[in-house]
């Protein structure tokens, strides 16, 4: 898979269904070679007047499943 595939994937959270955005970035091991983690950008404050909120990264494993179009994600604290 491309990084290109990747940016075109929708990430969404299992636990509430939340839409967090599409894949920005992606953080690498350098040893490795392996994804460490991807990065959607922070929400728009206030119509986007006063910037964006901070990044968000996801760790490779907290991801279920990687579709076609949708990334799934597992909550990063599990309710109890």
């Amino acid at each position: 898979m491309k990084f290109s595939d990747m940016r075109a994937k929708e990430v969404i959270c299992a636990r509430d269904g939340q839409r967090l955005g599409f894949v920005s970035d992606m953080e690498f091991d350098e040893n490795t070679g392996r994804i460490n983690s991807i990065v959607v950008p922070g929400a728009y404050r206030y119509m986007g007047v006063f910037g964006r909120e901070d990044d968000v990264v996801i760790e490779w494993e907290r991801i279920t499943t990687i579709g076609d179009d949708l990334i799934i994600i597992e909550p990063k604290y599990k309710p109890e």
